[in-house]
């Protein structure tokens, strides 16, 4: 999808949500929805989710430079776990609103709620719509689209709450509602952060050791690995980088050779960018994975 057919579609899907966002806030508080008023910030939220992460998506297309030597890929994790903590907070919230609303019950117009809430449903299934076409390719694109399932979710069960409260006339179906929606929006922000977090703090990303150790011993170049470190740089890259005990007399082109093959084979395993160091004596008694703490 080309620059400004992205730009578009995101200013597109954003002044739709802005819009179903006010009506949304509007209805509720016509309606005395707390269900609603909790898609309402749920979609809000949602407005400021496809912002950041348009604008991360921006960033991340930067050139190198001196400044970020490994580039600016990684803004689009800090966009998602950024996103994630905030619905983990208003989620939080929500949670505690509908609680107290089952010791103070509110009446609500169930027809008001269902007219605004399918009104929410169809913007959000256009706005998956719109943005999620050239979504295949782009990780970005996909978390957006996913936010925005939990949306139409979100309305999905306040249009079934408002159809129930319309002929029941049963107001605690409005808060039961509210904490349903708030916890299923908890869990899938707390797995985005985890995820997110995970490679903020360059954990590695489910790749056997042994796997790793085994091929790279197999070479009989090779004597020794020790100070590997493994880790996701992001949604594209997964790096190692090693130290190797080789013998003295390895000219440095049978070294590059070596590494060449190794890292054929390690990508395999999904590791695409390798950096070894070559040693002979130094580290040829340290454990693959190094330990800096602090002894008491």
């Amino acid at each position: 999808m080309k620059k400004d057919q992205v730009t578009k579609r995101y200013l597109a899907v954003t002044l739709l949500n802005i819009i179903i966002t006010l009506v949304e806030f509007i209805g509720g508080a016509l309606s005395g929805s707390l269900a609603l008023l909790s898609d309402a910030v749920h979609n809000l939220s949602n407005v400021g989710a496809i912002i950041l992460s348009f604008v991360a998506h921006l960033i991340s297309k930067r050139k190198r430079d001196q400044w970020k030597t490994f580039g600016y890929e990684r803004v689009e994790t800090l966009a998602a776990f950024t996103n994630g903590v905030i619905l983990i907070i208003i989620s939080i919230f929500l949670l505690f609103e509908a609680i107290q609303r089952f010791f103070d019950p509110q009446p609500v117009k169930g027809g008001l709620m269902l007219t605004v809430a399918v009104v929410g449903l169809v913007a959000n299934a256009v706005s998956m719509l719109v943005i999620g076409m050239h979504a295949k390719n782009n990780l970005n694109i996909k978390a957006t689209v996913l936010h925005m399932m939990s949306d139409a979710l979100s309305s999905v069960v306040v249009v079934i709450g408002g159809l129930v409260i319309m002929v029941t006339k049963v107001s605690w179906l409005d808060p039961l509602l509210t904490i349903l929606v708030s916890i299923f929006v908890f869990i899938e922000a707390v797995k985005i952060s985890i995820k997110a977090a995970n490679v903020l703090m360059e954990t590695n990303p489910d790749i056997d050791l042994e796997k790793i150790r085994t091929i790279v011993l197999a070479h009989p170049e090779v004597k020794h690995l020790h100070h590997v470190h493994i880790w996701r740089y992001s949604e594209d890259y997964i790096m190692l980088d090693a130290h190797l005990n080789v013998d003295y007399d390895l000219p440095a082109g049978k070294f590059e050779q070596l590494c060449q093959q190794i890292s054929d084979q390690l990508a395999t395993l999904g590791i695409n960018h390798v950096n070894f160091q070559a040693e002979c004596e130094r580290g040829k008694n340290d454990e693959m994975i190094a330990s800096f703490g602090h002894e008491e």
